[in-house]
């Protein structure tokens, strides 16, 4: 499992989780799409602006690979902010390309990606 050196692990001042510290020994909990509803929490959506803002940071539009990221907080973006590079993807690899769609990044989150 790659570990991207110099990503948050968490937003500061909270529990909201971005990183895991050690690969699961049985694989890599599988990415899957969930749900943002307009109702969620001042602090949820603060986690979201913060995860997004360093994904874009230190990655930009270019791929990566998943890798330590936090599959519960990739969740809320997966499929949308945050597109399969590779065709098929495996959804349960730490291996498994990503990338950040710019385009929906900045209609989701105006003013975060400059």
């Amino acid at each position: 499992m790659l570990k991207h050196r110099g990503f948050p692990g968490r937003l500061a001042g909270t529990d909201f989780q971005f990183t895991i510290r050690r690969a699961n020994p049985r694989g890599a909990t599988p990415l899957v799409a969930r749900e943002r509803h307009a109702d969620r929490r001042p602090a949820d959506r603060r986690a979201d602006e913060a995860f997004l803002a360093a994904l874009w940071e230190h990655f930009g539009a270019e791929p990566f690979e998943r890798g330590n990221l936090d599959a519960g907080r990739l969740a809320w973006f997966f499929g949308r902010e945050v597109k399969a590079v590779d065709d098929p993807f495996d959804a349960e690899s730490y291996g498994a390309r990503l990338r950040v769609d710019e385009v929906l990044a900045r209609a989701s989150f105006p003013g975060l990606i400059d």
